[in-house]
């Protein structure tokens, strides 16, 4: 699946978009093995009050199932404006 991180997730990642094979069932399960890479993930993830996520671009809680999905986008909240 494509793995999207938007804004400073993106800036401390260094990467706007990658495929990732996983074996996570959730989205939460996900974020886990993304930490677990390096250093840099773990920091963009550390938090994950500070984010939110969309799966197939509908955002989702953490908890959300990632069976059949094909794209999976992090971000900060937006505000309006």
């Amino acid at each position: 699946m494509d793995v999207v991180y938007f804004a400073w997730v993106r800036e401390r990642i260094g990467l706007p978009k990658e495929n990732v094979q996983t074996q996570a069932s959730t989205v939460m399960e996900l974020v886990e093995e993304l930490k677990a890479r390096e250093e840099r993930y773990a920091m963009a993830f550390a938090d994950i009050s500070a984010l939110r996520v969309a799966v197939d671009q509908e955002l989702v809680e953490f908890d959300a199932p990632l069976s059949g999905v094909r794209e999976v986008a992090f971000f900060p909240p937006m505000t309006g404006g």
